[in-house]
């Protein structure tokens, strides 16, 4: 069964930054779109950031733009996403996903794995 992992989440001022590390177990993450999301509390699930097969695609949602950076390492099957700038309306917890039709279809918020745990982001002022 495939199972999302993320991690590196954490509480930090604002201004800081951190790393998050998505990693699967069942499948491989070389061959596929892969995106990142958050749900801040009382909202939405929203787009966040999304990379191609290749790595040679990246999309950002606006508000991140400049200050997150998503990659991927492919012979450790992970994508990672840095964030740094946080600022606090960054708090939220934070999931990533796939899909067959790539960066495109992850923007739109089409996935099509089960929600892993997440991991949670946490910016105070």
């Amino acid at each position: 069964q495939v199972q999302l992992v993320e991690s590196g989440g954490a509480s930090v001022q604002v201004g800081g930054s951190l790393k998050l590390s998505c990693a699967a177990s069942g499948r491989t993450l070389t061959n596929i779109a892969t995106g990142w999301f958050r749900q801040a509390p009382g909202k939405d699930r929203e787009f966040v950031a999304a990379i191609s097969l290749s790595g040679d695609i990246t999309r950002y949602t606006n508000s991140v733009q400049g200050r997150f950076t998503i990659s991927r390492d492919n012979s450790k099957n992970t994508v990672y996403l840095q964030l740094n700038r946080l600022l606090p309306e960054d708090t939220a917890v934070y999931y990533c996903n796939i899909h067959h039709d790539g960066t495109s279809a992850l923007e739109k918020l089409r996935t099509i794995l089960p929600w892993g745990q997440g991991t949670q982001v946490t910016v105070s002022s």
